[in-house]
């Protein structure tokens, strides 16, 4: 295929995941809009905000981009695909429309009875009043997710009867995520072992990429609020290839199929949180964008041409032997401001980052990171996510803590248990 030009919209670390990946094969030039000063340093960044479809409409027409790849969901959901589409610029990334998979907990809840795809249960509650009266009749653990976008914080999981009434309340009555918060789920509490499991879909044909397993607590030991997302690795072993088959013809096909029946085709990125347990792999929610921080450690993982891959997609005719599963793990730990995710201050100070760049196998994927004077500095919740490529898990995991006990400087943290011994997650987790 000619030479194309490539837009990825986004300014985190799955971004810059992304555009390393895109920009690995032979064929692609990759901008990134707005990207991110560490970004910077290695592709050209268009100063133009994730939300600016009008000023991204045009610098695609200015620039000459082929392919627009979406990253965050807030821009899908608030229709970006659609405006590209519509403006004559080919983009990968759902519909306003099929986005609601991710914008609306209840309307993937709906659609799952539909599909036949087996899920938690739940109830939707748009009154506090409501809401405490289920909980009255649910017994703990407690699982709740406000329905829409909440930023990986819209999930508490709790033993506690008055943490559950405080987080409902700061939904229902303190408006703590907005219109995303206005209504609440009250699900059934999985057991077992979670998976994200990614396909790529021109909205009829998919390929599973690599499973990945991601932590989305604060804190070792899986304790602590929700994240956005701590580390992960890839590929996940306890996704052999039965249970990727089983996911695939009970999971993601149904979906597609439901979804193109509803006159709303699937076209991008479909991120499917799963529990691994004694009745089989359970949705526990869809994301309509690559999952962050998994995309750190999938695209690693992937040989053959990304770039291919999507662009057929979005044109409506996959190409599944774009890709294939390289060999060996990977391993991504996300360096994050001290405070994260409760009170992040914006004031630590990273050293030593750059001579990471000269370990074999490990990579650095900013997010929110400023340079000021020669010194890297914390400018939001997850600054950075380091990772480590290595023949097995355990290689890649030694080398990315290696990797991060060279790091100096204040004001950040990390967690030191991913991709320890395989542990038993015992909740129903949503990322957002």
């Amino acid at each position: 295929m000619a030479s194309r030009r490539i837009l990825v919209v986004g300014s985190g670390g799955r971004e810059h995941a992304l555009a390393w990946r895109l920009a690995r094969d032979p064929d692609a030039e990759v901008l990134v809009a707005p990207g991110n000063p560490g970004v910077e340093g290695t592709l050209r960044c268009l100063p133009i905000a994730e939300s600016d479809s009008p000023s991204l409409i045009a610098a695609c027409q200015a620039e000459g981009v082929d392919l627009v790849v979406v990253g965050p969901e807030a821009p899908l959901a608030a229709g970006l695909a659609d405006a590209l589409q519509r403006a004559g610029v080919k983009v990968f990334g759902p519909s306003a429309a099929a986005s609601r998979l991710e914008a609306s907990k209840w309307f993937a809840k709906e659609l799952m009875r539909e599909a036949g795809v087996p899920t938690a249960r739940a109830e939707a509650f748009d009154t506090l009043d409501g809401a405490r009266a289920a909980l009255r009749r649910t017994a703990p653990p407690y699982v709740i997710k406000a329905d829409g976008i909440a930023a990986g914080k819209g999930v508490r999981v709790t033993s506690d009867r008055a943490a559950a009434e405080d987080f409902l309340a700061s939904c229902l009555e303190r408006d703590r995520f907005g219109p995303g918060g206005r209504r609440v789920l009250i699900e059934e509490f999985l057991e077992g072992e979670e998976a994200s499991v990614m396909a790529v879909s021109d909205g009829e044909r998919f390929v599973l990429l690599p499973a990945a397993r991601d932590y989305k607590r604060a804190h070792d030991g899986d304790v602590g609020p929700n994240t956005g997302g701590m580390g992960a690795f890839a590929p996940a072993e306890s996704v052999n290839a039965r249970l990727e088959d089983q996911i695939a013809q009970r999971v993601v096909a149904p979906v597609l199929e439901a979804m193109a029946g509803r006159g709303t085709p699937y076209r991008g990125l479909l991120y499917c949180g799963i529990m691994l347990g004694p009745r089989g792999p359970l949705v526990v929610e869809f994301n309509c964008r690559f999952g962050d921080p998994e995309t750190q450690v999938v695209v690693t993982l992937v040989e053959g041409s990304l770039a291919d891959l999507v662009d057929s997609a979005a044109s409506g005719r996959l190409g599944r032997s774009s890709i294939r599963p390289g060999p060996g793990s990977t391993v991504s730990v996300a360096v994050v401001d001290r405070g994260y995710p409760e009170r992040v201050e914006g004031r630590g100070r990273i050293e030593g980052l750059d001579r990471l760049a000269d370990d074999p196998g490990v990579l650095v994927f900013h997010a929110a990171t400023a340079r000021e004077e020669g010194v890297w500095r914390v400018r939001g919740g997850r600054a950075l996510h380091v990772a480590a490529v290595g023949p097995d898990r355990e290689t890649a995991r030694l080398r990315v803590y290696r990797a991060l006990e060279r790091l100096g400087g204040e004001g950040w943290r990390f967690r030191s248990d991913i991709a320890a011994a395989r542990e038993r997650t015992q909740a129903a987790l949503g990322a957002s």
